[in-house]
């Protein structure tokens, strides 16, 4: 079997350009070439997220640092919103935990609201308040900035920690003018680049809280790394060759312009659910001013078994979509449109679901592909 073509949520296709720059020979990782590499890109990556406040970067999937973030700021408890199975784990991790943890869940398939944060926030049992920007689980996207107003509304002096894993670089995101703490970013979704490489950006706030936290830490401590950073050097060995990958991406990136690629991102997005809508398929997310622009979810009858469908398309057309997750395994499938990204990948993975559904027998209209062709051809 061929390597199938990946429309998944990530990881994402990687460019020739970045796979040559990643292919290049090992350099020295105490050199002064590999600090010059660190600075630039430290540099770079900030621009992703409009942030001057430090970014430190390790050879870690998002994951680690979601835990790195955890443990460096969290003192007395982390009170978590959870709609979808991303944000989920977060919870399990911090249920491993000797602080305090709490959650308010919502309907997985919406965003985010105010609804009891300041309530439990006022209880004096947490110091840190945790969300996801965009759930890569259901294709939902949180107005992240409306919440941190409200937290900030009643005085609270949370750290706030986001995910903005499968956000960044491809819906727009304000890491210092939303009051974000914490900002928690991989590089194998927006970035184009295989997994390996993944980021804390940090604001003076919560490193200050980190230096008085007791929690004990070594790999996970943000104090050594801002230390190594600072001098474009790392406390131990990185991946050099995805730090030359994340190079050529910034570069991409920058050709492009940061507006450009949130406006592809944004048309992709509603040319999908054109397609969608013209199947006559419910998408998941249940309000339309919370659908993601990065992936769109395909949300079946009870009688269909999405996995089914899934498994036509990666037989019969070789292309690889997002299985549904937690409470949604079986009954959704995810569509990834992010990343280098163009019109004709976007129209041939939309074919290859059209054809799938004809082949499950899946009730539908057809034309849907069409409907996505007139929206690309008029925007």
């Amino acid at each position: 079997m061929k390597t199938p073509k990946l429309f998944i949520p990530g990881p994402t296709h990687v460019t020739s350009e970045i796979l040559e720059a990643m292919s290049k020979s090992q350099i020295g990782h105490r050199t002064p070439e590999i600090s010059r590499i660190i600075e630039e890109i430290t540099e770079g990556v900030k621009d992703l997220l409009y942030t001057k406040n430090k970014v430190l970067l390790m050879s870690n999937p998002a994951s680690a640092m979601w835990e790195m973030g955890t443990k460096n700021s969290v003192i007395k408890g982390l009170l978590h919103t959870v709609n979808g199975a991303f944000s989920k784990k977060w919870l399990d991790i911090s249920n491993q935990y000797d602080f305090h943890t709490n959650f308010i869940e919502y309907s997985w398939g919406k965003a985010i609201k105010i609804d009891d944060i300041d309530k439990l926030l006022s209880t004096g049992k947490f110091d840190t308040f945790a969300m996801v920007h965009n759930e890569t689980s259901t294709g939902v996207t949180s107005k992240i900035p409306s919440v941190i107003n409200e937290i900030k509304s009643i005085n609270h002096p949370a750290i706030i920690m986001v995910d903005t894993i499968s956000s960044l670089g491809s819906i727009d995101y304000y890491h210092d003018d939303w009051n974000v703490d914490v900002t928690v970013a991989g590089s194998q979704k927006g970035l184009m680049l295989p997994p390996g490489i993944a980021f804390n950006f940090i604001s003076q706030n919560a490193l200050d809280i980190s230096i008085k936290n007791d929690y004990k830490r070594s790999y996970w401590d943000w104090s050594e790394m801002v230390k190594t950073n600072l001098n474009g050097f790392f406390p131990y060995t990185p991946s050099t060759n995805i730090l030359f990958g994340l190079k050529e991406a910034l570069r991409l990136i920058e050709e492009e312009g940061l507006d450009n690629i949130f406006k592809r991102h944004e048309r992709h997005a509603k040319a999908t659910r054109a397609a969608v809508n013209g199947w006559g398929i419910e998408l998941l997310p249940m309000n339309d001013d919370e659908h993601s622009n990065s992936l769109t979810s395909l949300l079946f009858k009870e009688n269909v078994n999405a996995d089914n469908l899934r498994k036509i398309i990666l037989d019969k057309f070789n292309t690889s979509l997002g299985t549904g997750l937690g409470k949604w395994a079986g009954k959704i499938i995810r569509i990834g449109h992010l990343g280098d990204f163009n019109d004709p990948m976007l129209l041939g993975t939309l074919s290859a679901v059209e054809m799938g559904l004809s082949l499950a027998e899946i009730e539908h209209k057809s034309g849907g592909i069409l409907e996505a062709m007139n929206y690309l051809e008029k925007n």
